[in-house]
């Protein structure tokens, strides 16, 4: 049974936020510091959203974040965390710098380096007769990408008018599939599965992906993989005692019913119903929800105008995930692990491979096909207690699978647990294709599926990234952060963009819509903010306090 404060002290609030992802948060920032008596309602027991950690027998998982880039100085990540003045509190590891991703392909491997120059060498190195094409096509992805982040800070008539000048790159391959464009500039079929291996980054298939939105994968991560120092959890503490610092609240296990509207048609959103039946009242709401739940549930689809609710109607939601935790007893460096990331793929066409992920063979306990392994306690030291490894391993599937458990309630029913199990074995299957031993030294299991995605974040059909980055369906064809309800917005991962990063400059855009600025000057450059950065694979340079905590991890389970 839900939790529910006995009453609200204070009733009216200048903006009311429904959910706590990093896009409510950043939101939530930009607004309370400009003034604003600000209330975050979130309807699990932490705040967070997908960038929320648990822990299992003691040992933490977070199931949204695997790693964040461009964390360097003047990089875009790192300006977004130092102007919403969270950066003094954060701590980031350098993933392998010389492998911060695997790509296990087959029998084929390659790892990719955290630095652009060193990406195209070594792939120069594996496919010296593409060379040209490789240096061609890798500077193309750069360029769409740099393109596509000057969009925000257009302003004025002349940089209107200048766009399709200053964004040739995107605007000729704007409307096109990754697949087609990496067919036109890449011949070796093995080079075009590693360049596209990140296609799980966003969730569809290359023939499916929209070209400059891998472009924006791609360069994202161009210089390196970094994971946060306390998992995703603690950017998520980071973010709200800045919220709290300025006044603004962030309360849990608050689950809002619907948004309250009045005026003719019902047209103004004027506050928020929860599930304790008390009302709160505010100038403006903003959604953290999806499109989905946010209009067709906290709205009502009586009223919504034709037009939206068409849109509504054809909107098609990202995969779901199956994401098993897993503890473990086992030296997983001696087993060939280190701190980057590993895709496990078949050498298969990936178009084909995506299909087979979304609907597999669910009538025996074969592997499933493709798998993303992260070892969060390889990525985080300071999470290692010296004996045991935390391992997050992700496969992507299609909801219908689970279709007919929409509906399941605890305690969970037979069928429901026992198909868990069945989806557990599948996956242990995969795993053991990079770590043939782990199956005698597994601790502690747990699987995630669309189920839980739905429980604890509230997504549609369990989507894992918002609605599906398809063309028609991002960019200018993107739900957008003023909704046709006044005083009602919306951010998050189906806005702006997915991902950390994606969702955390979606709540910087609906603040600015709100406060009537532009990104840059809600984002203003703060010296005395600065991440600190240290490497996963080097010990030797770390301070004092995180030496300690790492020892002090390492006592406890002596001691026991």
């Amino acid at each position: 049974m839900k939790n529910t404060f006995p009453s609200f002290t204070e009733q009216h609030f200048d903006t009311i936020i429904i959910g706590s992802g990093v896009g409510g948060l950043s939101a939530a920032i930009c607004l309370s510091r400009a003034g604003q008596k600000v209330l975050v309602l979130e309807q699990h027991d932490v705040p967070g959203g997908w960038c929320h950690s648990f822990y299992l027998n003691g040992h933490r998982f977070t199931p949204g974040v695997h790693y964040v880039g461009l964390m360097e100085k003047g990089q875009s990540t790192a300006q977004l965390y130092e102007g919403l003045g969270i950066a003094n509190n954060l701590t980031f590891f350098r993933m392998n710098p010389s492998a911060y991703e695997h790509a296990y392909i087959g029998d084929e491997r390659f790892d990719f380096p955290g630095n652009f120059d060193d990406l195209v060498t070594e792939l120069v190195k594996k496919f010296p007769k593409e060379e040209k094409n490789i240096i061609k096509y890798l500077n193309l992805v750069k360029n769409v990408s740099s393109e596509l982040q000057l969009l925000p800070d257009v302003e004025g008539f002349w940089q209107h008018l200048t766009i399709p000048f200053r964004t040739k790159n995107m605007g000729k391959y704007a409307l096109f599939s990754l697949k087609r464009v990496i067919d036109w500039h890449i011949k070796d079929p093995l080079l075009k599965k590693i360049l596209n291996i990140q296609f799980g980054d966003h969730g569809l298939a290359p023939a499916r992906a929209s070209f400059p939105l891998h472009c924006a994968v791609m360069d994202h991560y161009f210089n390196g993989g970094f994971y946060p120092c306390g998992g995703g959890a603690a950017i998520v503490k980071a973010m709200t005692t800045v919220i709290k610092k300025n006044n603004g609240l962030v309360k849990t296990q608050q689950t809002v019913k619907r948004i309250l509207l009045e005026g003719i048609k019902k047209k103004t959103a004027i506050g928020v119903e929860l599930e304790s039946g008390e009302k709160l009242f505010a100038k403006r709401i903003i959604s953290n929800a999806d499109p989905n739940i946010t209009y067709k549930n906290l709205i009502g689809e009586e009223n919504l105008s034709n037009t939206l609710l068409k849109k509504l109607n054809k909107t098609k939601y990202s995969c779901t995930s199956l994401m098993l935790f897993l503890t473990v007893d086992m030296d997983l460096r001696a087993a060939g692990m280190d701190s980057g990331n590993i895709w496990l793929m078949p050498n298969e066409d990936m178009d084909t491979v995506y299909e087979r992920m979304m609907m597999p063979d669910i009538t025996n306990n074969e592997a499933l096909e493709g798998m993303f392994i992260s070892c969060t306690t390889l990525k985080d030291p300071s999470s290692f207690d010296g004996k045991h490894h935390s391992i997050e391993a992700i496969t992507y599937l299609d909801y219908n699978i689970f279709e007919k458990f929409k509906d399941e309630k605890e305690p969970r029913s037979k069928e429901y647990l026992q198909f868990k199990e069945l989806l557990t074995e599948k996956m242990i299957k995969i795993l053991e294709k990079v770590l043939p031993n782990i199956r005698k030294h597994i601790v502690h299991k747990e699987l995630g599926t669309p189920i839980t995605n739905e429980y604890y974040i509230n997504t549609t059909r369990g989507s894992v990234y918002g609605t599906e980055k398809k063309l028609t369906q991002i960019g200018p064809f993107a739900y957008k952060s003023k909704s046709e309800i006044k005083n009602l917005y919306l951010c998050g991962a189906s806005i702006v963009s997915h991902g950390v990063a994606g969702a955390g400059y979606s709540g910087l855009q609906t603040a600015g819509e709100i406060l009537n600025k532009k990104q840059k000057e809600i984002l203003k450059t703060d010296n005395k903010q600065s991440l600190t950065i240290l490497e996963a694979e080097e010990s030797g340079n770390y301070p004092k306090w995180l030496n300690d905590k790492i020892e002090s991890k390492k006592r406890k389970i002596l001691s026991s």
